[in-house]
């Protein structure tokens, strides 16, 4: 098992989205990369400087961080600064935060390939995780428990699992 940390937004709907994925054994969705001190939603509201952040546990013989990554990229704007969909703010910044190196060589190659399709550079932070706060219980699955609650991901990605062939590492 492996895990990465991936802020994309709003962390219901990112959290919503990558637990339908084969090889996904577990998320949490937290507060990440802000000041060394736990957060209370309010504080990541009133900008404590930590990003909405999903911890992710995958299995590597199901899906590797490339093919993770592809469907990561699929559901974020890789371009915005501090924004995505309604959402704004810097909790709402986008970034790939890992705990392993040897996960380096996956994650630029992803970014990489990303760039090469946005035609500019991504406003993607790609840094050592500095730490992780579990959200509130309120925040785990979310989604799960209040199905109309705003996401900037597209309702019909969240039921995609039929169709696990369209992110490719």
């Amino acid at each position: 098992m492996q895990t990465i940390y991936l802020a994309g937004g709003c962390f219901w709907g990112m959290q919503k989205f990558l637990d339908q994925f084969d090889g996904v054994a577990e998320t949490e969705v937290g507060y990440a990369n802000g000041p060394d001190k736990a957060p209370s939603y309010e504080d990541v509201c009133n900008d404590s400087g930590h990003a909405e952040t999903v911890r992710i546990v995958y299995d590597e013989e199901k899906m590797t961080l490339e093919q993770l990554l592809a469907y990561y990229f699929m559901v974020i704007d890789p371009l915005s600064v501090n924004r995505q969909g309604h959402d704004e703010g810097i909790q709402y910044r986008t970034g790939v935060y890992y705990t392993d190196e040897n996960q380096l060589p996956a994650i630029r190659a992803a970014f990489a390939r990303e760039q090469e399709k946005a035609g500019a550079p991504l406003a993607v932070a790609l840094e050592p995780l500095k730490n992780f706060f579990s959200a509130e219980e309120y925040h785990q699955k979310y989604l799960d428990k209040n199905p109309g609650g705003y996401c900037h991901i597209p309702r019909s990605y969240l039921t995609m699992n039929a169709d696990k062939s369209g992110a490719q590492g």
